[in-house]
């Protein structure tokens, strides 16, 4: 209720200020103007008195009276928009843009919002036509860019969205590279997916000329040249990660340990975690080289190893390893405690989200370069903390 006084005030004011400017002449005790003051001061006496509906219906009355208020049109329409009532915003806003008396601005304007009516109503092809009709006029640009940005990510058409989001970043001072650098990596999938190999390399290259920071793209690469082979190439752009953002060194590590066991160089995976293990404080690059150290030094040796990373960085994964290396080391007496303990950490590690989104909190068990919530690009990364990464 207190959301809907305060949209409906600019209804009300604009109706003033309208009314006021006509007003009848000095010493003129009558006229028209008269019924419109006094729904005017009904409608403002309704909402004083928290009655949002029946002041709706005055304001609605008053723009059917006076048919020249554009101002007032745009304001109930919007108004109706926000409060879910579309279809009454259509009506308002297809009046208003049959008005042969609007000049270019107003039905511009008008225009705009009938899209925005559109878009909320889920009719995407209707509002793509009127925002594309926006844009040619040179008006409200950076509106409706933004609204066509969002139509081409719903319905997934990458080429145009790339488009849109180059123009926005000329109409606005929004930095869109690595967002276009996201739309690139789609189309790498799609054509990766369809075998198109060369195609995709190409399309990374572009992605990484609009963001040289962009981990999916180098992500991407490492897993298309591995794919094929190319283990020398694929190593380099898995190493990448480490200096464009290093949250995300999780989601490389099975493909650098392959890299580096197809090269003949698995001392270089150990070496490359224990340089790594001082600069990210995550779970996975400690479990990794515990791995590494158990199948080279053994697992009283992977075990101490645990022991000194577990009493800096707590964590249930790291503790829940170490009880799975003591297991096999174990009496029967101390084996069947340390069992009934690694179940307990299994269900814990089970139930638990491994991503969580840095924009608005959404999580998630696997990975996604798009937020399902808040549909923010590349927010969503591993957890950290002690029950997390």
């Amino acid at each position: 209720m207190l959301e809907l006084f305060w949209l409906l005030l600019p209804v009300a004011a604009l109706s003033g200020w309208i009314i006021g400017r006509r007003g009848r002449p000095a010493g003129d005790r009558s006229g028209p103007g008269d019924g419109l003051r006094g729904d005017y001061f009904q409608g403002l006496n309704y909402l004083l008195n928290e009655q949002p509906d029946k002041a709706i219906e005055v304001f609605t009355r008053m723009v059917e009276v006076d048919s020249d208020t554009v101002e007032t049109h745009m304001a109930l329409g919007n108004l109706f928009r926000r409060r879910g009532e579309v279809d009454r915003a259509i009506r308002i806003h297809q009046n208003l843009i049959a008005r042969p008396s609007l000049n270019r601005e107003q039905r511009t304007l008008a225009l705009l919002e009938l899209g925005e009516d559109y878009l909320r109503a889920g009719l995407l092809d209707r509002a793509e036509n009127l925002f594309q009709e926006v844009v040619e006029t040179g008006n409200y640009m950076p509106q409706a860019l933004t609204h066509l940005l969002d139509i081409y990510q719903q319905e997934k058409e990458w080429e145009n969205a790339i488009h849109v989001a180059a123009r926005l970043e000329q109409q606005s001072d929004r930095t869109m590279g690595p967002r276009i650098a996201q739309f690139y990596c789609e189309q790498v999938e799609a054509a990766w997916r369809q075998g198109e190999i060369n195609h995709a390399r190409n399309l990374i290259k572009r992605a990484l000329t609009a963001d040289p920071d962009c981990v999916r793209a180098s992500i991407l690469q490492g897993d298309i040249e591995r794919s094929v082979g190319n283990y020398k190439q694929a190593l380099k752009c898995y190493q990448r990660v480490r200096d464009q953002d290093r949250d995300y060194l999780p989601e490389v590590l099975v493909g650098l340990h392959e890299c580096y066991t197809q090269l003949g160089r698995a001392d270089g995976f150990r070496q490359f975690l224990e340089g790594v293990q001082r600069e990210y404080a995550g779970a996975s690059v400690v479990l990794a080289l515990a791995e590494r150290i158990r199948q080279e030094d053994g697992e009283d040796a992977a075990a101490r190893y645990l022991v000194a990373q577990l009493r800096a960085r707590p964590s249930v994964r790291g503790l829940n390893r170490l009880i799975e290396l003591n297991l096999g080391r174990s009496g029967q007496a101390d084996g069947e405690d340390l069992e009934v303990l690694r179940e307990l950490f299994h269900s814990l590690l089970r139930d638990r989200p491994g991503y969580a989104c840095r924009s608005c909190g959404f999580q998630a068990r696997t990975m996604h370069w798009h937020c399902p919530s808040c549909r923010s690009w590349a927010t969503i990364k591993p957890i950290h903390g002690v029950q997390g990464e």
